[in-house]
């Protein structure tokens, strides 16, 4: 008797280069997951599932080739990524091109269709959250410290900037907060002090921005020499690892951000029903390091790959699998994804909450400080101010 026919999940991770880092939690996730992984059945037949992976070295031209390499030598029956500016819609675009299913995440969806210009999705399907959704949860942290607030704005001359002028800024204005936009920096910064100048004259001692870490860390420095540091920084883009390398300087600034994943989310795996603090368990006691919030959404990825691939006709037929991702709603362990019922076709939303890094005795720690947007997230800190 013949072996079973094997499906493939293709995914393309930043292994090597600036975004390795980012890349952590889902080599941890494709290593552990990817052999236990449960065939599929469809048309009679038994398909066994393997993971095959290419490295995207974070970088664009990278992220094509690992593309390809997975369609034309690997036989990739759909593909997975997730993290990268420049990286992720260089996936994108490249499946799209080959006509191959792709699941992606960790990009709010507006900033991924304006990456992807007018280009109509027929093949590429994206999980994540909104600049709208950051702006409301933005906006409650805010809101804690007492009422609507004068807010500087941190934000550069290129697509996070744009992007947050023109879908955070109209949502956090609608819920009564005043802007202060002194206008975009390049980055990397060299000099933060003009728009240093510009919040004090306007009176804003919070500050919202989607710096890099290097940028906050050099704002953060030299309001602190001038004697201006805000009471609160909420940062949308400076997130995953808050205190490595540079961000050290940062130890201090209690930088408040976005949620969307952590061991106290009450979901479960749809493949072997592991429990979010299960799967943070497992990263912390197979690497030494602490949990990460990409973790949940990579293993999440894995699942829908399989679910599509479990769901679709015929499975090794691409426009069959894509279709099964179309109409995908599934429990997984970052949570519900309903591709049925997104914000616009081939998107689904995640909620998100609100968070802030916090001193503990053993380092720091992303305690959640708001939750209105999933209140079976459970609320771990009150918003603290930044010391002065």
């Amino acid at each position: 008797m013949g072996s079973d026919p094997q499906l493939t999940i293709g995914a393309v991770v930043p292994k090597t280069g600036r975004l390795a880092r980012l890349g952590d939690p889902m080599s941890f996730v494709l290593d552990t997951v990817a052999p236990q992984l449960p065939p599929v059945r469809a048309g009679g037949r038994r398909h066994g599932v393997r993971v095959a992976i290419r490295d995207s070295r974070s970088q664009p031209s990278g992220a094509r080739q690992a593309v390809r390499e997975l369609v034309e030598d690997e036989r990739a029956d759909i593909v997975i990524t997730m993290a990268g500016t420049r990286v992720l819609p260089a996936v994108t675009e490249t499946c799209e091109s080959l006509r191959v299913p792709c699941v992606s995440t960790t990009f709010p969806w507006q900033a991924y269709v304006h990456a992807r210009g007018a280009e109509a999705f027929r093949w590429t399907y994206h999980f994540a959250w909104g600049l709208d959704d950051i702006a409301a949860v933005f906006a409650e942290i805010w809101e804690r410290l007492g009422g609507t607030q004068t807010v500087g704005c941190l934000w550069n001359d290129d697509l996070q900037g744009d992007m947050s002028r023109r879908h955070f800024a109209p949502e956090a204005a609608r819920r009564g907060h005043t802007l202060v936009d002194p206008g975009g920096y390049e980055e990397p910064a060299a000099d933060l002090r003009d728009h240093l100048d510009h919040f004090r004259r306007f009176e804003a001692d919070i500050v919202t921005s989607a710096a890099t870490a290097a940028d906050l860390a050099l704002y953060h420095r030299q309001a602190t020499r001038a004697g201006q540091r805000p009471r609160l920084i909420t940062c949308s883009r400076w997130l995953t690892y808050p205190h490595a390398g540079i961000a050290a300087d940062l130890a201090e600034a209690r930088v408040a951000t976005l949620v969307y994943w952590t061991p106290h989310h009450p979901h479960r795996s749809s493949l072997d029903d592991t429990t979010a603090a299960d799967l943070a368990a497992a990263y912390e006691q197979a690497t030494g390091r602490p949990w990460l919030q990409p973790l949940g959404l990579a293993h999440a990825l894995v699942e829908v790959a399989h679910h599509a691939l479990a769901g679709a006709d015929d499975p090794a037929d691409p426009g069959a699998v894509a279709e099964a991702v179309a109409r995908t709603r599934l429990a997984t362990v970052a949570g519900v994804l309903d591709w049925t019922n997104g914000p616009t076709p081939n998107f689904a939303l995640l909620p998100l909450v609100g968070g802030q890094w916090l001193p503990t005795r053993h380092g720091h720690e992303l305690a959640v400080v708001t939750n209105t947007a999933a209140p079976d997230v459970p609320i771990t800190a009150d918003v603290s101010p930044m010391p002065r």
